[in-house]
């Protein structure tokens, strides 16, 4: 009985794992088995691949043909296997040789008329093939760009099935990945664009130096979503491996672009309060998928009109802001998804939202439960707080001299180098993910400066989470300033963006 082995990647979140295929061709009536845990998708490549193998002129075996997906215990999901199916069945009958499946792996779904199409997870798929010692990987012809952002591997593509069989005989060669052109720029909204708001400028600029989540508040149309779209526009680039991790979990979710897939520009994720709270933290049927707040790391996640979230879908974000981590656990199995974001809140400061304050119908106690609906941890967890205040007229507050995106953007960087410096030697880039045992033990503050923090627990306006925040909102303000440390001035302020919104 003639066995042929070819190997794919399953995917477990975005960690990638080497699936050995294997084709056992034997007697009797002609059946397909296909086992090794697969899905539904899956168990449906049985007749996907032999439709595709006939139509590309090449004979499908006679008799039993059993296919083995290795480790058999790990759950394998969708089609990309179509195409290693195909080879390991091809170099079972002996129509292909087998020498060059040796050291490579095989991705793509495969069409009934033999066109290799492309699937969802190429990058992360990669990655961990290189990671496994493979030197070599054949995928869909229309991945290739994205396939090509995997360096220490060579990447080939195949338009049909007919193409793979020729390269397998060493008759012809497969598609070679053209050289990268030059990165567009990044196209980011300007935050010259804004009209007023100062305190709300400085609380995003302070936001973005430190990485803080931040919380708005103001009628309608005073520009709270204005300023949370352009706060990408003020963070830092991606490094190298930061890109490669975030367009891996968009590589799984299947947003990329075709022509341009490495993300290199902070990502901004604004759902709709409809959304569910499977596709806000990640899940679905089998192994679960990515959800907004995962498509949002290293980025800016925007929940407008937050109070319309409801609690369950706000209440399931508290874990995740702490551990920078999504674990969603299945029957099938359980997947960790990174999801370290920046939050950024918007909501009106009641149900009627009237322009004007004074305009405004609502009962004291209808507005404190409308604002209620942010729950007390959720908002503990939240950085800054800001009030906007309506315009009272567009010229009064267009002077034409609001600062651009760019001279905000030098000040932030330079804000982010001095904390990396500091932070060097602990492996923290920022302040926000300074712990804070770290900030009253090894660089605590004098006393006069805490002195503030201290009246506030002691009279229960600001819990020990709460405190731990105003100090790395301080050493956010103090980086601002260039000064070395924060002072007394730094922690009033940090202590003034804590306070509650008012009902």
């Amino acid at each position: 009985m003639p066995i042929a082995k070819a190997w794919s990647v399953a995917l477990l979140g975005i960690d990638g794992r080497v699936i050995e295929i294997e084709a056992d061709l034997g007697g009797g009536l002609s059946r397909i088995t296909l086992v090794g845990l697969p899905d539904a998708g899956l168990r449906e490549a049985k007749d996907r691949v032999r439709s595709a193998v006939r139509n590309s002129g090449q004979p499908w075996p006679e008799g039993k043909v059993t296919l083995g997906l290795s480790p058999a215990n790990l759950p394998k999901v969708g089609s990309a296997y179509d195409v290693g199916i195909a080879a390991a069945v091809l170099a079972a009958t002996g129509a292909v040789p087998a020498t060059r499946l040796l050291g490579t792996v095989l991705l793509g779904e495969l069409a009934l008329d033999g066109r290799v199409r492309p699937v969802r997870g190429i990058l992360p798929g990669l990655l961990a093939a290189r990671a496994a010692g493979y030197d070599r990987a054949v995928v869909p012809a229309d991945s290739l760009v994205e396939a090509a952002l995997v360096d220490g591997i060579e990447v080939a593509g195949a338009p049909h099935l007919r193409d793979l069989v020729a390269w397998l005989k060493g008759e012809a060669g497969l598609v070679a990945p053209e050289p990268p052109g030059p990165a567009a720029p990044p196209s980011v909204p300007d935050l010259a664009d804004v009209v007023g708001q100062p305190e709300a400028r400085w609380a995003l600029e302070v936001a973005a130096a430190g990485g803080h989540h931040l919380l708005f508040t103001g009628p309608p149309g005073v520009g709270k979503t204005m300023l949370a779209r352009r706060l990408p526009g003020l963070l830092p680039r991606l490094s190298h491996e930061e890109s490669l991790e975030v367009t891996a979990v968009h590589s799984v979710d299947g947003s990329l672009s075709k022509s341009s897939p490495l993300v290199t520009v902070p990502p901004f994720v604004a759902p709709h309060h409809s959304i569910t709270v499977a596709a806000l933290i990640g899940g679905g049927s089998g192994l679960a998928s990515p959800g907004a707040i995962s498509r949002a790391h290293r980025g800016v996640l925007f929940l407008d009109e937050v109070c319309e979230f409801g609690g369950q879908r706000l209440e399931s974000l508290r874990t995740v802001l702490e551990e920078g981590e999504v674990r969603i656990a299945r029957v099938k199995g359980a997947i960790t998804y990174p999801a370290r974001f920046q939050l950024v809140l918007a909501t009106n400061p009641c149900a009627c939202a009237p322009p004007k304050d004074v305009d405004c119908v609502c009962s004291p106690a209808a507005r404190r439960r409308y604002l209620g609906r942010l729950s007390g941890p959720l908002l503990d967890r939240v950085d800054l707080r800001v009030r906007l205040r309506p315009l009272s007229a567009l010229n009064a507050h267009d002077t034409g001299t609001e600062e651009p995106t760019e001279t905000v953007r030098g000040r932030v960087l330079e804000a982010r180098e001095r904390a990396a410096r500091r932070w060097h030697e602990h492996g923290w880039r920022s302040n926000s993910e300074v712990p804070g045992p770290a900030l009253r033990r090894d660089f605590s503050l004098p006393a006069e400066a805490t002195s503030l923090l201290d009246r506030a627990m002691d009279r229960g306006a600001l819990s020990g989470r709460g405190a731990d925040r105003c100090l790395r909102i301080a050493w956010t303000l103090a980086d601002l300033d260039g000064e070395p440390r924060p002072g007394t001035e730094q922690v009033g302020s940090a202590l003034a963006f804590r306070e509650r919104v008012a009902a």
